[in-house]
């Protein structure tokens, strides 16, 4: 399940020590904006925020000040070499976008698990379910777009297969050939 449910807290204070102070403590601040709202300032667990967002497509139901928004990241700031979220923006989801994001999301873990049961490349799959469901002229349910991305990586891969197979022949062609020329210019300076 790609749905989270986290606490946060309210911020009152801004700026670069305090955001550096949250850290410290274990938050990560966030700002929640969209859907005609103004714009809330809070902070969230790292830990868990973390792990919710290792899940592909994720939908946080955050509770501040005794409401729940709906919400999704929009821009995750890291920092660059420790594993730290820094900021995170998360934008408010109707429940259109709820759905859509939800179905996206169970599609992609399931094709993951797919793509690991048939040593293909997890992200490569997830990636062309992601562009299939997105497509506007697909009809695809989800179970028809992870095979269809199945499919199609799995062609990209054969077509790499081959085309990697031509070079190493053409290449033992050439060395091949380069050594036969090798061994002609020798055997005529010895005559």
């Amino acid at each position: 399940m790609t749905q989270v449910k986290m606490a946060a807290e309210a911020r009152t204070e801004f700026g670069k020590g305090v955001s550096r102070r949250l850290r410290a403590t274990g938050r990560v601040p966030a700002v929640i904006y969209g859907s005609q709202a103004e714009t809330i300032t809070i902070s969230l667990d790292a830990h868990d925020l973390m792990l919710a967002l290792k899940q592909p497509k994720v939908v946080l139901e955050v509770a501040v000040d005794g409401a729940t928004h709906t919400v999704a990241p929009r821009d995750v700031q890291r920092h660059p070499y420790k594993p730290i979220i820094e900021h995170v923006d998360l934008v408010v989801l109707t429940r259109r976008e709820v759905r859509e994001r939800l179905v996206l999301g169970q599609a992609m873990a399931k094709a993951e698990e797919i793509a690991i049961e048939r040593e293909i490349d997890p992200i490569a799959v997830q990636n062309a379910v992601s562009e299939i469901l997105a497509d506007d002229e697909n009809d695809y349910d989800a179970d028809q777009a992870i095979e269809a991305a199945l499919e199609q990586v799995e062609e990209a891969m054969k077509a790499q297969a081959e085309a990697a197979a031509a070079a190493a022949a053409a290449e033992e062609a050439a060395t091949e050939e380069a050594a036969e020329e090798g061994g002609e210019a020798a055997a005529s300076t010895e005559d």
